[in-house]
């Protein structure tokens, strides 16, 4: 038996485990959403109690259709611009550079901080193609100028911008669309509500996490550079998919549609520059 991999992570880096947990829920569900199997294989060789995650069947069902929304979305995204940049920020365990088929002209960097780099190198397969992977904070300076500022970029971050500050958030947003010709943003947010019921949210507070930004109007943001553009601003509560959902979640996700502030707990936004 191969030996399984203990997990020293802790606050917010500890909450990738979740998102990996719900996509091998999911994976394992008689009606897969995302069908991510790699993200099984890579759950089983965890020494970690994934109790601790809080993750159920719908909660897991919520994760796979969010992944598969900006999946959807950077598809297009490369089939419009087959020479093009994938900046996959905060990328903990995710297993996106091996689910989104693309060109080999396609440029991939994975960027996250050193111990989650390390662990992936030793969970998950390298992806074929021109693949790099950057061991470094988002919010840092230097990590941007080894990428060439030569195509157009698309940068796919999810669950990463709740736990930043405002203006860490800002500014990460304004050195990729500053530096590159043109692309697109790809990222999930919190609304303020959500910011105030974070302790509602099992993975974030078992793990000792908090969060911080909440985007109620997606309109501030292209404020941050010219010719910055909101193209899409899904609620949570209304995803495609939501169908697949069972009976009881499908329920729960019609409530909190219909109450002011609930109903913008969560939004997965899509901005062009």
């Amino acid at each position: 038996m191969d030996r399984r991999e203990r997990i020293t992570l802790t606050g917010a880096q500890e909450t990738l485990l979740a998102t990996l947990y719900g996509r091998a829920l999911d994976a394992r569900s008689r009606d897969p959403i995302l069908g991510d199997e790699q993200a099984v294989v890579a759950a089983r060789r965890i020494d970690y109690d994934f109790r601790r995650t809080g993750m159920n069947a719908t909660t897991a069902a919520g994760v796979a259709l969010r992944a598969r929304q900006l999946d959807d979305w950077l598809g297009e995204f490369l089939a419009a611009h087959a020479s093009a940049t994938v900046l996959h920020l905060a990328c903990g365990l995710d297993t996106r550079a091996h689910r989104i088929a693309r060109p080999a002209t396609v440029r991939w960097v994975d960027v996250d901080l050193p111990e989650v780099i390390s662990l992936r190198e030793r969970l998950l397969p390298t992806p074929g193609g021109d693949y790099t992977q950057l061991a470094a904070s988002v919010t840092e300076e230097g990590w941007l100028e080894q990428v060439p500022a030569d195509r157009p970029t698309v940068a796919v971050f999810e669950g990463l911008t709740m736990y930043l500050r405002q203006e860490d958030g800002r500014r990460l947003i304004q050195r990729i669309t500053e530096r590159f010709p043109s692309g697109e943003l790809l990222f999930d947010v919190y609304g303020s509500m959500g910011i105030r019921l974070q302790k509602l949210v099992p993975a974030v507070r078992n793990a000792g996490a908090r969060l911080y930004w909440g985007v109620d109007d997606p309109r501030v943001i292209e404020g941050w550079h010219d010719g910055l553009v909101c193209v899409d601003a899904l609620r949570s509560v209304d995803m495609p998919g939501l169908g697949r959902l069972r009976a009881a979640a499908r329920a729960q996700m019609w409530v909190l549609g219909r109450i002011p502030g609930l109903r913008d707990v969560g939004k997965i936004l899509r901005f062009r520059f």
